[in-house]
């Protein structure tokens, strides 16, 4: 089984970057970025965390499987 801790940082970081990358980049704003922050913690919070939650740690299983 894989870390949770470790794979919950690496995945954040992961998504800073590319939402760094994109406001830079390919014309994403702040504003919107900030809204999918706003999201992801609205999500966090709902019933919705737990299924999230488990997709990804099956994504996670098969990666490490596969390797």
């Amino acid at each position: 089984m894989v870390n949770l801790l470790v794979v919950t940082v690496s995945v954040v970081g992961l998504l800073s970057v590319i939402t760094f990358i994109l406001c830079r980049n390919a014309g994403l704003r702040v504003s919107h970025a900030t809204v999918c922050i706003v999201l992801g913690f609205y999500l966090a919070s709902s019933s919705f965390a737990e299924p999230i939650s488990e997709v990804t740690q099956g994504l996670l299983d098969v990666i490490q499987s596969s390797s």
